[in-house]
């Protein structure tokens, strides 16, 4: 009776158990890896095909100085470029982020650290998820109902607030994020050695979480600098050089929207090269984010 296996495992079937569960989780493995690839190839693909399309035709329209310095050309004519435009989208940009980047950064810093749990806090939480998924034509909308009608007119200030809106619940998932992740044993030992809560966030949490922030700013740039729809509401569009914010102003975006429209080959072929200098635009911001988000963190 003693030599007899107490057990089904005594007799060799636990080790076959063993090599079934390893292989099985080999092959799990292998197949998940595989659709991982597949996905993220499905997802390159598109990008690269309209890098490389747009800049193929493109980059023969690009003719340096004369893009960058001219304004373009009435319709039917070669020569012109869309200084102007390029001038107004970083203008209307530069508004948006002095909107945005406050209030979306010390929403954020009340989210996760002055309101956590709050109702006041859930509700701006689910306020800024609710306008992640608003259509961007609705934020020109609202745009044009509490700026352009009041001002009487499109203004780069009122292209400006259309791209805040968009831009404000990117920056402030991005920062609250970005704040939680900063340990807690920092803000214990800030406050153990007699901070206040206010200098603890201002001297110890936003440095630590500061590549992070700057990397969810970047980003938002980077959606709000391809938008058409909310400009055309708002900002509306300028054939002349203009830095009146006060005043309508030509952006990138709007300016690729008529100038494809247009009849004629050499607008098009213009279209083509402002497009081009666009997604340059956009792919920079988003290198900007890869490397800021690189930047070692304070506490690391």
């Amino acid at each position: 009776m003693d030599n007899q296996p107490s057990s089904l495992f005594d007799n060799g079937q636990f080790d076959l158990s063993k090599k079934s569960v390893a292989l099985h989780r080999r092959m799990l493995s292998i197949i998940l890896t595989s659709l991982t690839f597949i996905f993220t190839t499905a997802i390159l693909i598109p990008l690269f095909m309209v890098v490389i399309n747009v800049s193929a035709k493109g980059v023969n329209q690009l003719k340096f100085p004369d893009t960058f310095t001219q304004l373009p050309p009435p319709p039917g004519l070669t020569e012109g470029g869309f200084g102007h435009a390029i001038i107004g989208t970083l203008i209307t940009l530069a508004i948006a982020s002095s909107i945005a980047v406050p209030f979306g950064i010390l929403s954020a810093i009340y989210l996760a650290e002055f309101g956590r749990g709050s109702k006041i806090a859930y509700l701006v939480k689910f306020s800024a998820n609710v306008l992640t998924g608003v259509p961007a034509i609705l934020c020109g909308l609202f745009a044009y109902s509490v700026v352009v009608m009041p001002m009487g007119g499109f203004s780069a200030f009122s292209g400006g607030v259309a791209l805040a809106v968009l831009m404000l619940p990117i920056i402030v998932r991005a920062t609250e994020e970005a704040l939680l992740l900063v340990p807690n044993e920092m803000r214990q030992a800030a406050i153990g050695v007699g901070s206040t809560r206010f200098q603890m966030v201002i001297s110890i949490i936003i440095p630590a979480a500061l590549p992070a922030i700057i990397t969810g700013v970047v980003l938002a740039l980077a959606r709000a600098a391809g938008e058409a729809a909310p400009l055309l509401f708002t900002a509306f569009n300028n054939n002349f050089w203009a830095t009146d914010p006060m005043q309508p102003i030509a952006t990138l975006p709007v300016l690729i929207y008529f100038f494809s429209i247009i009849p004629y080959k050499a607008s098009q072929d213009l279209a083509w090269a402002a497009a081009m200098v666009l997604v340059a635009i956009v792919l920079i911001f988003s290198i900007v984010a890869r490397l800021a988000g690189k930047q070692k963190a304070f506490y690391s």
